[in-house]
This record gives C-alpha cells, structure tokens and sequence, in this order.
C-alpha cells in the first residue's frame, strides 16, 4: 500500500487497517509454518504495510496534540 494513499485515512481508518494487518500476519505465519504459502516473501510486503501505517499513526497522532 502506497504511503500517499495512507495519508488521505482517517485515523480511526488507519487503526482498522492496523489490526487487519496484524491478524492476516498472524494466519500468514501459520500458513508459511505448514507450507501452505505460494509466496513465503509476502510476509516481508504485510509487514512493511505494517510499519507505514503505525508511522503514519504516529505522526498523525504527534501532530494532533
């Protein structure tokens, strides 16, 4: 997902997509442990998603107060 496209969220958005991220993570290591992945490396992609959006959250929340 695109940073630009993350900016233009909400921050109740950006949180709901948070916890999406995390928990398709989640069932993504249980599936990479069982073999059951066709792209092992798309747990890199999901967590980079990951750490753009809690920067952006962050950075929201930092220029919020």
């Amino acid at each position: 997902m695109k940073a630009a496209k993350l900016r233009d969220m909400t921050l109740d958005e950006l949180r709901l997509e948070e916890t999406q991220l995390v928990d398709k993570i989640f069932r993504l290591r249980f599936q990479i442990a069982a073999s059951q992945v066709e792209n092992p490396a798309s747990i890199h992609v999901m967590r980079k998603d990951l750490a753009r959006v809690k920067t952006i959250i962050r950075q929201k929340s930092a220029g919020a107060t």
